[in-house]
């Protein structure tokens, strides 16, 4: 009974990752559409991605102890709860403003129920090893939702419905996750914070931010999610043909496949990630995770330059492709800072960790947006800012490696914590 429990919260887990992912990886689709709607700016019509992630940055930050101090189940739930009212409220809306706040209210949603999947990963977990393989796992059915968003965007446009459909499908989705998780028994080890410690746990929280293993994992995972999020954000604007036409045109693309590709160059991204993702629940379990993160992002730094410099007709094929290399990364970043942790501070330090990454997933993209706007408008020079990025996290990485700073913090934690002998 305890573990078809425990394979229950793994799969209500998977898939709240899977339902976050269908709406925050289908902004780039989005922002084509709301661009000409409203007519509105590159650095403007980035503000429904930057916001949104400055919500979850906050919200992971200042209200990651929750998952701490209240339990995982009513954190989950209320995150749960808050995400839902804002989807469903797209239903009213039809102007610029409000869409980005409603964005913004759900990464705010998405900071709470978020920290407290990632903290209850740790109870369900009897291992680092595990819990990087299990990390994966949530972060591949994370890459299965950011497949599925786009192509339900792009099918309800076609069909002639509104983008906003798909917030309204995710509320469902949002609806039925609250029903579960209010009936799964969650793990008993998770006590609450007592009262006498409930005015210095945000405190807590915070002090974290100056730990050696949570500041640099968290800047690690801030570098990644800001290259990252060039893919998804302004891929669709720099593969277009001709970017001041108001619609999209692949007429550069002479071969059929070719322009097929460029027209769903954010979903091949997302297939490879994920694909990635699941095998990277195999990887992490058997290779050294420091040596395949140092390969893997000094790929990423490749494929960038190279697609670069060989214009669109190169960059439409090693700009999807950067989806393998980058896939293993976030997940193993996420689970190895929130292991060199005790379990009782993990919402805490998955928080920390969630700060970070949303902070570059707001802070990269609108750069991006900023630096090409001042160029002329050409997504190109947004891309040479996130290789800048993607080296900085090369060489953060090639650092890691040679070193290992982390080993004797993850071999103690593995026999305190988990009563084994370190395989981390």
């Amino acid at each position: 009974m305890q573990q078809s429990q425990g394979t229950l919260i793994r799969w209500l887990t998977y898939l709240m990752f899977m339902m976050f992912a269908m709406t925050s990886d289908s902004v780039g689709e989005i922002i084509k559409e709301v661009k000409v709607a409203f007519d509105v700016t590159n650095a403007q019509a980035s503000l429904m991605h930057s916001l949104p992630m400055l919500g979850i940055a906050l919200s992971g930050l200042l209200l990651g102890f929750l998952a701490d101090k209240l339990g995982r189940k009513p954190t989950i739930i209320l995150g749960l709860g808050l995400f839902g009212l804002a989807c469903y409220s797209f239903l009213l809306a039809n102007d610029f403003v409000f869409i980005v706040a409603l964005m913004s209210l759900s990464g705010i949603a998405v900071g709470v129920f978020k920290t407290g999947a990632l903290a209850l990963i740790g109870d369900i977990c009897s291992s680092t090893k595990q819990h990087t393989a299990t990390m994966n796992g949530a972060e591949a059915f994370f890459g299965v939702g950011a497949i599925i968003g786009p192509l339900l965007v792009a099918w309800l446009i076609h069909q002639g419905v509104a983008w906003q459909y798909l917030y309204v499908i995710a509320g469902g989705m949002c609806t039925l996750l609250i029903i579960i998780a209010a009936f799964v028994k969650y793990p008993e080890n998770r006590k609450p914070v007592t009262a006498s410690t409930d005015k210095v746990s945000l405190l807590k929280s915070l002090k974290l931010v100056k730990n050696p293993y949570a500041l640099g994992f968290s800047l690690g995972a801030f570098l990644y999610v800001a290259a990252e999020s060039a893919i998804y954000v302004w891929m669709p604007s720099y593969l277009v043909c001709d970017a001041t036409t108001v619609k999209a045109t692949y007429d550069c693309y002479t071969d059929g496949a070719a322009r097929q590709l460029a027209i769903y160059s954010v979903t091949a991204f997302f297939i490879l990630r994920a694909l990635g993702r699941f095998v990277g629940i195999w990887m992490m379990a058997r290779l050294n995770w420091a040596l395949v993160l140092m390969l893997f992002s000094g790929a990423i730094v490749l494929c960038f330059g190279v697609g670069l410099a060989g214009g669109k007709q190169v960059a439409l094929f090693l700009f999807p492709l950067t989806g393998i290399f980058m896939s293993v990364i976030y997940p193993t970043f996420n689970s190895k800072g929130i292991s060199c942790f005790e379990r009782h501070q993990h919402g805490s330090v998955a928080g920390v960790i969630l700060f970070f990454t949303a902070a570059g997933a707001a802070f990269g993209p609108l750069v991006m947006g900023l630096v090409s706007d001042a160029m002329g408008g050409d997504a190109k020079y947004g891309f040479m800012v996130a290789m800048g990025f993607a080296t900085i996290l090369f060489l953060g990485l090639l650092y890691n490696y040679l070193y290992d700073p982390t080993s004797k913090r993850l071999s103690t934690i593995e026999a305190s914590d988990y009563g084994a002998p370190s395989q981390s």
